[in-house]
């Protein structure tokens, strides 16, 4: 899926939120600055400079851009703030701190030593993060050195996240600390539910699927084979398998409820359900519900529809007004220290989910 950063404010914040891709950037790129307040800062020359601008042209970018520069981290830095900033600049120039990397160290030192004399003078100093910079990157247009830094923030990108998922975005649900708890508790409410569609409605050999379907509809505005299409899942490949735990808790919500609304209704009538009279039902159902249900099912709706374009590029067109960027914490989540492969994580908890399982 092409993606045009120029144009899409979603992907920028997408980006710029994902500080597991921020720091191979950094690494990558060779744009190394001066650590200020635990963030790498540059100057608005030394940005022109990197894009080979005009500065004039960094001033339009900050114009039109205003909020969202803000945001990633441009400051205008004066007073006592400023002074801190110089003083570090003239320390690291005297006493230049070595990570191993002696190019790294030598190439900030040549880039603050070409403002020193104007940085002397000036009161007032616009400043830029490393995000802030990337940011300008994605705006920029009539620039190569900018085209080329998009080109190249893309790439890392679905490198490292290849790298985290082992090629597997597809199951990235299933890192998730809360996935396998989630799965367990709804499959123990999907039992419920298909024991209750078996005491309480006529035989039928569809009224499994089509429920399901139903239910799917309700929370997603998607049956299972649209939802596979959407996932390119096979015929072998579960549905469930692939959801995000938040999705799981609200189907289980479902499924127990409705199960609960069919044992309800058989018993007040005397007899089995119709499979026209189970359809019937559940539109009743999901209108008595609908107001306790419509923050989860909209909230399930956002997680699905934006962490799927951002992590498998798979766009749920019928949820494509639900789109939202992605958190550091999503990404913390799915990719950082908190996340698992599921083989290692049942085997670290299997106890636990064995208890889960037999509740």
């Amino acid at each position: 899926m092409g993606r045009d950063l120029t144009n899409s404010g979603l992907d920028r914040k997408n980006i710029l939120n994902n500080h597991y891709a921020i720091q191979e950037v950094y690494e990558q790129v060779g744009f190394y600055g001066i650590k200020f307040e635990t963030k790498y800062r540059f100057t608005k020359q030394q940005v022109a400079d990197y894009f080979e601008v005009d500065s004039r042209t960094i001033d339009r970018v900050l114009e039109n851009h205003k909020e969202e520069l803000d945001k990633s981290g441009y400051e205008l830095f004066s007073g006592e703030r400023l002074k801190k900033f110089k003083d570090v600049i003239l320390y690291f120039k005297s006493n230049p701190i070595s990570d191993g990397n002696d190019n790294r160290v030598a190439t900030i030192i040549q880039l603050y030593e070409n403002e020193l004399d104007s940085l002397a003078k000036t009161s007032i100093l616009g400043t830029f993060t490393y995000k802030a910079f990337l940011n300008v990157g994605m705006l920029l247009t009539g620039s190569e050195k900018a085209q080329k830094l998009r080109s190249a923030i893309l790439d890392i990108v679905i490198d490292v996240l290849n790298k985290k998922l082992g090629g597997k975005p597809k199951y990235i649900n299933q890192r998730e600390e809360e996935f396998l708890p989630s799965a367990i508790r709804e499959y123990n409410y999907r039992q419920e539910f298909t024991n209750a569609l078996d005491y309480y409605i006529e035989a039928n050999k569809f009224k499994y699927a089509q429920l399901t379907d139903k239910i799917y509809k309700s929370i997603f505005k998607e049956n299972a084979k649209e939802y596979r299409q959407v996932l390119k899942l096979n015929a072998k490949e579960s549905v469930r398998s692939t959801m995000y735990s938040e999705v799981l808790d609200i189907i289980a919500g479902y499924e127990n409820g409705f199960a609960k609304y069919l044992e309800n209704e058989s018993g007040r009538l005397g007899r089995k359900l119709s499979p026209t009279e189970a359809h019937t039902l559940f539109g009743t159902y999901e209108s008595i519900t609908e107001a306790t249900l419509t923050p989860l099912r909209e909230k399930a709706r956002s997680l699905m529809a934006s962490r799927d374009l951002a992590f498998r590029e798979a766009l749920h067109e019928k949820l494509k007004d639900y789109i939202n960027e992605i958190s550091p914490d999503d990404y913390d989540k799915f990719l950082g220290e908190r996340s698992m492969d599921l083989e290692k994580r049942l085997e670290d908890n299997k106890d636990v989910f064995k208890r889960l399982k037999d509740r």
